[in-house]
């Protein structure tokens, strides 16, 4: 994908995402790795009405390359991209079933939610989540960046975490499919939330089925 391409492709998203109020106002961001550096959403941007030209640009410093003012997030998804090789788009929003969720959490731990469907197992995976930070606090990038660490030395990689009070970041090789992986992970969160009394968990069989088949990482 060309960076022309991908600029129109992150602006389609981000629509996408608006218009089915997976963000409002001006909250949310999406970034995406080129060969020379990344393309993010302005600061104070709206989603919903994102212009390709209008994209920030960075260095793989993290250096502004034009004039567009780079999301507070920028350091977050530069870390994540050092620890995720094969992470080319990365989406945070503030989706309110994932949002409410969290909100009952007494704190941080290492899933999110149970596996209570296949495709949750199969598309998204384990979900940590990270304790409350202020938005754009420099240590939530640590605390990413070690989950990340943390999932690949168990032999179950992510592709999602969830911030506190503030919303999940999800990342994969295109927007497109990270916007796949969101849809799944807040899908999820609504029917755990809806669901009572609450969906009991696949069991290890069942996943272990799914790993097999479908190379689940669980």
């Amino acid at each position: 994908m060309t960076e022309d391409e991908l600029r129109l492709e992150v602006c389609r998203v981000g629509a996408s995402l608006f218009a089915r109020s997976y963000v409002h106002g001006t909250t949310g961001n999406i970034s995406a790795r080129l060969d020379d550096g990344f393309l993010i959403t302005a600061a104070d941007a709206c989603l919903g009405t994102l212009q390709p030209e209008r994209l920030a640009k960075v260095d793989a410093a993290g250096r502004p390359l034009d004039s567009a003012r780079p999301s507070k997030t920028l350091a977050l998804h530069r870390r994540i991209y050092e620890a995720d090789r094969e992470a080319g788009c990365v989406i945070h929003t503030h989706s309110s079933h994932l949002v409410r969720l969290s909100l009952a959490a007494s704190g941080p731990s290492e899933d999110l939610l149970p596996p209570i469907t296949p495709y949750f197992v199969m598309k998204v995976g384990h979900v940590p989540l990270i304790g409350y930070h202020r938005p754009g606090h420099p240590e939530v990038a640590d605390r990413v960046a070690e989950a990340i660490a943390v999932a690949r030395t168990r032999g179950a990689p992510i592709r999602a975490v969830m911030l506190a009070r503030l919303g999940p970041n999800v990342w994969h090789d295109t927007p497109s499919e990270a916007c796949a992986v969101l849809e799944e992970l807040e899908e999820t969160a609504r029917l755990w939330l809806e669901t009572q009394p609450r969906p009991l968990p696949l069991t290890e069989a069942q996943i272990d089925e799914l790993r097999e088949q479908f190379g689940a990482h669980w």
